[in-house]
Order: structure tokens, then C-alpha cells, then sequence
């Protein structure tokens, strides 16, 4: 199906909620930064699972864009994308765009960048970072953090901004790559979908669980999504 929409169908709310992630997403760092890493504080293991959970809301974010749904304004929406993109250690979002579109368009195909016939996890999960990750995010990222280093403690750096975005690639992996579309589909999509329980949908993957919905309506936001599966159950 294709993934363009009209700019009179996207939600404003998109650019609401967009910058909601982002500005959570920077309150939460900077605090956590601050505090005093203890491992008998709980707050140490919630603040990895939070801020691992809002790096994969930047990345929701800028899939969003992709398909034009943070805003109506083009560069407005590409601007939210492109900088929710670099957040995350740094990814290029014009690179990330074509790539997306050919998963799209050759889902579970050998031409589908996302994908990999062997089912293999591990396998899965290192092909897939290889699409993805550059040279040039790896030296960023390690200047970045040399000069942070400088002004905040290394151990904060690695727990709470670090850690929790491998952390990330492994959520979005594993729920919004791996079980959609691992197996056969007997679908036109090629796409699994989980069951429909839409707190476990949120919180494993800001409802990306619901991927057959999300092929099947490529110009619903994924603060949508819930509301296609209701359709697909009822």
C-alpha cells in the first residue's frame, strides 16, 4: 500500500506529541546525568529501563516522519525526524528514509534491507545493525563522549545514555522487526501482528507490536495504531 497521505488527514497532535519525546527524552538524560549511581537504588535500573524506552520513541519519531505524519509542513516534519534521528546516537535520517520505503515496498523480500530468511536471531539482529550503523556514527559518538566525559561522571554517561541505546536497537529489533516477520505470513503483507493488548503494545514498542496494522495503514501514526487493531479484531 502506499505510504503517502494527504496533509489534510495527519493529526496536529503529531507535532505535540514529537516534541513531548524529545523534550522527556532530555529532561530524563540531564537528571540522570546528575544523580549518584548506586546499584542498591532502583531508580539506577528504572531511569536504564525509561531512558531506553524514550530512545525508542525517538526512533518512532522519526519513522514517523518518514511516512509524514509527524506534521502537514514538510520541512517541519523532516526537521522533527532528521533531529529525533540524530538524538539517537546519531543516525541519519536521510539514510534511514529510502531504506524504510524499500521495507515497505519489498517487505520479507531479499530486497527488504530489514529483512533476513535465516530466522536466526543473532544473525537477524547483526544484519540488521549493519544497514544501519555507520563509521561515522561510531566516531561521533565516541568524540561526544570524550568531551562529556570532561563534565559528567563516565559511569552516568554509560548506564544512562550509552547502554540505554543498544538497548533500544534491541527492543525495536525485536519487536518491531524480528517477530512481524520471522516465519511464514499468509498475509499480503508479510506481516505478523501481536495480540491485541494495547499497555503490553505500548510499552514493548509504542504499538509497533501491531505491524501487520502498521503495513496495512502506513499513514496511521503509531499513537494510532491501537485504534486500527480494534478494526482488524472486531
Amino acid at each position: 500500500m502506499n505510504s503517502a497521505v494527504s496533509k489534510s488527514s495527519i493529526d496536529p497532535k503529531g507535532i505535540l506529541i514529537a516534541i513531548t519525546i524529545i523534550v522527556i527524552w532530555s529532561v530524563s538524560l540531564f537528571l540522570l546525568l546528575q544523580m549518584e549511581v548506586s546499584w542498591k537504588n532502583p531508580l539506577v535500573y528504572l531511569g536504564i529501563l525509561l531512558q531506553t524506552h524514550l530512545y525508542t520513541g525517538l526512533f518512532i519519531t522519526a519513522h514517523d516522519a518518514m511516512h509524514g505524519l509527524v506534521s502537514s509542513n514538510k520541512k517541519v516534519n523532516h526537521a522533527l525526524g532528521w533531529f529525533s534521528a540524530i538524538l539517537f546516537s546519531y543516525n541519519f535520517y536521510w539514510k534511514l528514509f529510502p531504506k524504510h520505503h524499500e521495507h515497505h515496498r519489498y517487505v520479507a523480500t531479499d530486497k527488504d534491507p530489514d529483512y533476513h530468511a535465516s530466522d536466526n536471531f543473532i544473525v537477524w539482529y547483526f544484519s540488521f545493525v549493519k544497514q544501519y550503523v555507520t563509521i561515522w556514527q561510531i566516531l561521533l559518538m565516541a568524540v561526544t563522549f570524550n568531551i562529556l566525559k570532561l563534565f559528567l561522571p563516565t559511569e552516568n554517561l554509560i548506564l544512562f545514555w550509552m547502554l540505554p541505546a543498544v538497548l533500544s536497537t534491541l527492543q525495536l529489533f525485536y519487536f518491531g522487526t524480528y517477530l512481524p516477520h520471522k516465519g511464514e505470513s499468509d498475509n499480503s503483507h508479510h506481516s505478523n501482528s501481536q495480540s491485541k493488548n494495547h499497555l503490553w503494545a505500548f510499552i514493548s514498542c509504542y504499538f509497533f507490536g501491531y505491524h501487520y496494522e502498521h503495513h496495512d495503514s502506513p499513514g496511521t501514526p503509531w499513537w494510532r495504531l491501537w485504534r486500527e487493531k480494534e478494526k482488524q479484531t472486531a
